[in-house]
């Protein structure tokens, strides 16, 4: 098969002004040794999508687009999120303003303890997964986007646990591990998370080629 066009283009505008993940990114990048210059959008001046789809990969569709459409580049979006269960997969895609602010995690961590609060049963685990949407489009209008998911289950904790990461690593605890996801180190947590394992397909996706 012959190399992407986007590989060709030099540069790929990752579109995301969530400064956790874009420094997430950039190591995840830094590993894959790609020909590209990997450029956040907020370097172009690209304001945030209005994420208005239903799922994870509708928003990072919409978001990848956008960043495409403004910068006249190839464009890499993420849509991640923590779904839980017992409340239908909530937060889901309302994860970063799920108390209301967006991007405020000590309010949304909050906010989805009071929501567990209910739940809660001595000796039994709630149980969670993080989820990451990768969609990759050569141009605004690209017909084929290229997705990759990944998923990462655990528990969620009763309580705030880690400095580390950012969102709701504090609450996410990953019982073989015996540690929170905010108790991992970056790269600890950059081998094992669903943002990790999502780059881990886009990887696998470039052997091909």
């Amino acid at each position: 098969m012959s190399t992407p066009s986007w590989l060709n283009a030099g540069q790929l505008v990752l579109a995301s002004n969530n400064k956790g993940k874009v420094a997430e990114f950039e190591t995840l990048f830094q590993q894959l040794h790609l020909p590209v210059e990997i450029i956040p959008q907020g370097r172009l001046n690209i304001e945030d999508a209005i994420e208005d789809g239903l799922s994870f990969v509708e928003n990072a569709i919409i978001k990848a687009r956008h960043a495409a459409k403004i910068s006249g580049k190839p464009a890499l979006a993420d849509d991640s999120g923590i779904c839980v269960p017992i409340l239908g997969g909530a937060p889901g895609i309302y994860s970063a303003r799920y108390a209301g602010e967006h991007g405020n995690d000590a309010a949304n961590n909050q906010k989805l303890l009071e929501d567990l609060q209910a739940f809660r049963q001595e000796g039994q685990a709630i149980e969670g997964m993080f989820v990451c949407v990768l969609a990759l489009v050569e141009h605004a209008e690209d017909p084929l986007p290229k997705i990759f998911q990944g998923i990462w289950t655990g528990e969620i904790l009763d309580a705030v646990r880690g400095e580390n990461g950012f969102g709701y690593d504090p609450l996410f605890w990953l019982p073989e591990l015996g540690k929170s996801s905010a108790e991992l180190s970056k790269a600890e947590k950059n081998q094992i998370s669903h943002r990790g394992q999502a780059m881990q397909l886009f990887r696998q996706s470039l052997t091909q080629i």
